[in-house]
């Protein structure tokens, strides 16, 4: 799949791979014996518009193991924030608040086609594919704005993993808050400033 920006020209895609997953998920022993295929693919700068950066990521439902198909997940710098609307299938969005290996909040937020979601600034996120579709979501953001994958790589994942037996905790972390749940936004703010 390739996609166009407003100029007709090929956009950046980002194709990610199992050996680019692999320290990030709950089934390692699945990971070591799995061929490298890909998993997500990200296409960068579909549209770009007053300094925000529109992108979209679609995630295929093959499972990683026990684990549900999902992004690799990342913080965003101080001040980042990123609009998400999921375009087709359903998503379930993981955020967490951490500072100093502590996680301080864990919420998630369960979504389908047209739903809109705010990933907070100073949250780690991750989008995941529950269902036997593709999902296929959308993002603005600030184009100055970058992913931050360090900490998530350290701690292998997010706090919690979501699984063929349901959310189980990432033992790599210490005390964990319980999931909090969510509901996503049902309309588009008119005004896309807030991003920047």
């Amino acid at each position: 799949m390739v996609y166009q920006n407003q100029k007709g020209m090929a956009v950046e895609t980002d194709v990610r791979y199992l050996n680019d997953m692999k320290m990030v998920l709950y089934d390692q022993k699945w990971a070591k014996k799995a061929p490298n295929s890909e998993l997500y693919y990200v296409y960068r700068g579909v549209k770009k518009k007053n300094g925000l950066r529109y992108d979209i990521t679609v995630i295929p439902p093959r499972m990683l193991g026990k684990e549900f198909p999902k992004t690799k997940g990342h913080e965003h710098p101080k001040g980042c924030l990123e609009l998400i609307t999921v375009l087709s299938g359903k998503a379930i969005f993981l955020f967490q608040k951490s500072k100093g290996g502590k996680v301080f909040d864990a919420y998630q937020i369960l979504a389908k086609k047209g739903d809109r979601v705010i990933a907070p600034t100073g949250y780690a996120h991750i989008t995941i594919n529950p269902g036997p579709k593709k999902l296929k979501i959308a993002n603005w953001i600030d184009k100055k704005c970058r992913g931050i994958y360090d900490f998530i790589e350290k701690v292998q994942g997010a706090c919690y993993y979501y699984t063929k037996s349901g959310w189980i905790k990432n033992k790599n972390y210490g005390i964990i808050p319980k999931l909090r749940f969510e509901k996503p936004l049902k309309s588009l703010p008119s005004n896309l400033d807030f991003l920047k």
